[in-house]
């Protein structure tokens, strides 16, 4: 229970104020609830989860009316067998405490277990127990194993890798051992109805000696059917021996404590079966090598005895053998002399043709080449671009005397006039003017208007106008 109110013994004399600075009144607050608030479970749903590089794990614990920041530090966080994960319901053991930095309120935790998995862990708890005192789980239940059966029945996922794991340690250890596969599901609702009805399946079938019920590792949800009291009942009312083999080493379910034998993982489940005949094959074939051993021995004698009985002839033999094979080996050695010179007389003159070949295509000798081609190219290259660049300043030269001989400025220069109309038509002739018209008359150095005068406005080709100046 929580306490009623925090007694933070702030007793002052009412004729005085006390002034507190903020981390001394915020220590004061936090070892107040440090004290009253050391363990406690708060349940409430992980939101804004969030590991730090540290190692510790932050995250804020709320449900419909109220939030409570959580920090899991490094040490409790790699005790967790889940992940904290945002949305899960969980349950937190721990302690108050105030973050001074922020003066902020927080649960250190200690422990955190998700809702639900905590029910199967007591239903397991409660199951074992019930399950013990009726002895299910007593020594003197337990049937033997036989120690070379000929055929095993394997209950497990047709598709999982724990089959092919038990059939290649099979193959390997006892090739004529028989495998009988009665596929059953290995977690989900109906799993446990199907392993018990493949327990029966098998007890029914004569030719089975031994029933290895199997899976891989998994959660506590994942490993629920072996944890059912239906399996447990099955295996202990067989009547074949049946071996556990579920999860890994450090999982331990209520089929494992009910079954005559219970094997760490389905591997080690398929060496224990097969230990007898294996051990049968290891002393077999160490026997077999002891009597190869022997038998060498024994004709290494024999063949000693046999040469030191007829020693003197045997000399006389050797030393012909050993005659014939010294003459063979100066045959030998001087053909192969021959030979040898030969090879070595050809492998040099190779070595000379592919050094003057090496030589011949040196890449040193090709880039001096490619310098010197390059060394021109670039000579004429510059020469033609000196020789265009001439061609093009002289025409360049021609066509702006030729522009400026047919600039109309050239022609006013010389003494001509531009007449402009007032609509921006140039006059022609005195027949497209009338008195009272304004024109504007370009000199090479400016312009002027001027008004056609109206008394002189009836004009005919070849007569002059009189203009009045503005």
């Amino acid at each position: 229970m929580l306490p009623a109110q925090l007694d933070f013994s702030f007793e002052e004399k009412a004729s005085e104020r006390r002034i507190w600075p903020v981390h001394e009144l915020v220590n004061r607050v936090g070892a107040q609830l440090e004290r009253d608030y050391i363990d406690v479970w708060v349940e409430g749903e992980v939101s804004n989860h969030r590991a730090a590089p540290s190692g510790h794990v932050y995250f804020t614990l709320k449900d419909a009316e109220a939030q409570l920041p959580v920090v899991l530090f490094r040490r409790q966080a790699s005790l967790l067998r889940f992940r904290p994960e945002d949305g899960l319901h969980v349950v937190v053991r721990g302690r108050l405490s105030i973050y001074q930095q922020r003066g902020q309120l927080q649960l250190v935790a200690e422990l955190l277990e998700p809702v639900g998995l905590g029910s199967l862990q007591l239903a397991f708890e409660q199951l074992k127990l019930r399950l013990r005192a009726e002895g299910l789980f007593n020594s003197d239940q337990k049937k033997a194993l036989p120690a070379f059966p000929k055929t095993v029945g394997v209950i497990t996922s047709p598709t999982g890798a724990v089959i092919r794991d038990f059939l290649n340690i099979v193959s390997r250890r006892h090739s004529g051992l028989n495998v009988l596969l009665v596929p059953a599901s290995v977690q989900g609702e109906g799993a446990a109805a199907e392993i018990e009805s493949a327990i029966e399946t098998l007890n029914r079938n004569s030719g089975v000696d031994v029933i290895v019920v199997a899976r891989g590792g998994g959660s506590l949800e994942d490993l629920a059917a072996f944890n059912s009291e239906r399996v447990a009942r099955a295996i202990f009312a067989s009547t074949l021996p049946i071996v556990s083999a579920v999860g890994h080493e450090t999982d331990f379910t209520i089929s494992d404590f009910v079954a005559d034998l219970r094997a760490p993982t389905p591997s080690a489940a398929a060496e224990l079966i097969t230990e007898a005949q294996h051990r049968v094959f290891e002393f077999v074939t160490n026997l077999a090598f002891r009597a190869e051993r022997a038998s060498r021995y024994h004709l290494l004698v024999a063949r000693q005895r046999l040469e030191s009985s007829r020693a003197e002839s045997a000399e006389w033999r050797m030393r012909g053998i050993l005659q014939r094979l010294d003459q063979r080996l100066d045959d030998s050695a001087a053909r192969i002399a021959v030979d040898l010179g030969g090879k070595l007389r050809r492998a040099s003159q190779h070595v000379a043709r592919l050094e003057s070949a090496v030589r011949h295509h040196d890449p040193r000798r090709q880039l001096a080449q490619v310098k010197l081609d390059l060394r021109s190219l670039d000579a004429r290259l510059e020469r033609a671009v000196e020789r265009g660049l001439r061609t093009s300043s002289a025409d360049c030269r021609s066509m702006l005397a030729r522009l400026h001989a047919l600039s109309p400025k050239a022609v006013l220069d010389r003494g001509y006039a531009l007449v402009q109309a007032q609509d921006g038509t140039f006059v022609r002739s005195v027949a497209n003017i009338a008195g009272g018209d304004r024109l504007t008359t370009h000199l090479s150095d400016g312009t002027f208007q001027s008004i056609v005068n109206k008394s002189k406005s009836r004009m005919t080709k070849g007569r002059s106008a009189q203009a009045e100046g503005e």
